[in-house]
Order: C-alpha cells, then sequence, then structure tokens
C-alpha cells in the first residue's frame, strides 16, 4: 500500500543548508568595507609596472599593470557615486543582478543591469570608462550581488574620487534625484 507524503514530513534543510549569505561570503573571502559602500577585497595586483613617465598626465607616480577585486553590495545599501582615472570593468559572479549607474563627461545619465541572466537582457561584463562618475544598487530586494572589478593600468586610491552631493549637483542639475539618492557626502 502506498504512503502519502505531505510537505510537512519532508526535510528541505539540505537543499537551504548551501545557501549563501551576506555575512558568510564577507567571512570566507574576507571581505572589509569599502568607502564607496559594499565590501570588498584586492585578489591581484600585477608585479608588472607602469612607470610614471608613461602614465597619462592626471597620474601621479607609477602604477601596477592590473588589479582585480571581489566586491560584494547588498540591497540595504548602495555604491555612492565616485569616478577613477581607468576604466573599470565589472565582472557578475553571484546573487541579484546589479544597477550601474552612470554621469558621464557630457551629463549623459544612464543605467545598465549587470547580471547573469543573459536571456532577459542582463549582461554579465560591463566596462565603466575612464572618468565617468558611477554609482551601484542590487536589482533584487533583500539580496547580495558579488561581482569582480579589474582594473587597468592598476587601482590606487589616489585615483579614488568619491562625489560630493553638493558639487555633483551643482555640475549635473538635471540628475538632483539620482544623485541624491547615491551620495553620503
Amino acid at each position: 500500500m502506498r504512503r502519502k507524503i505531505y510537505f510537512a514530513d519532508i526535510d528541505f534543510s539540505y537543499i537551504f543548508a548551501g545557501m549563501m549569505t551576506k555575512e558568510l561570503i564577507i567571512q570566507k573571502l574576507q571581505l572589509l568595507p569599502h568607502p564607496e559602500g559594499g565590501y570588498y577585497r584586492e585578489t591581484y595586483r600585477s608585479s608588472e609596472e607602469i612607470g610614471a613617465p608613461w602614465l597619462p598626465k592626471n597620474y601621479r607616480g607609477k602604477r601596477n599593470c592590473s588589479t582585480c577585486i571581489y566586491f560584494l553590495l547588498s540591497s540595504d545599501t548602495f555604491s555612492a557615486f565616485h569616478r577613477i582615472r581607468q576604466d573599470e570593468i565589472w565582472h557578475c559572479y553571484d546573487g541579484s543582478p546589479l544597477w550601474i549607474h552612470e554621469i558621464d563627461r557630457d551629463g549623459k545619465y544612464c543605467k545598465t543591469l549587470i547580471g547573469r541572466n543573459i536571456a532577459d537582457g542582463q549582461i554579465p561584463q560591463y566596462i565603466v570608462p575612464a572618468g565617468n562618475w558611477f554609482a551601484a544598487t542590487v536589482y533584487n530586494p533583500d539580496d547580495y550581488a558579488l561581482v569582480g572589478c579589474t582594473v587597468s593600468p592598476g587601482f590606487d586610491f589616489l585615483d579614488f574620487e568619491l562625489a560630493s552631493r553638493g558639487d555633483l549637483i551643482k555640475a549635473f542639475p538635471q540628475h538632483i534625484e539620482i544623485i541624491a539618492q547615491l551620495t553620503r557626502i
């Protein structure tokens, strides 16, 4: 005789045992708080360097050829508008898709959804051009996004500028709402 099985009788814990949480990722990947928001850890810094004479004039000193970080952002915060002197390549690894918000040098605003669901129009890799102001937000509520960011010439905090809300609004008043949402200072 067949016995009826009810969902209450089934142990689903094995299914959820492997689920990642923001806290577990931060711990396992040894991530640290990032000044723009979220968490990060540098995973690569090339041993080769580019000397100051071979870099554009807006750089001070030498730079490594390339750097790469893990970057984790959760839906309860945001990556504030900032810019760097180099192109920055974003790669999706896990979790929610992520919006990249950009204001280019001409004041044009756009947002791009990066993620792993290509069939749904998401792109798994995106390049933010050097000098663009950019910020990021997690697409899904109550979720996180784990990405990687690659920079060449290599990242140095000398190349990092966190946006001032007042200065950015003065430069791009047409984008006051998004600037107010995605700045901290």
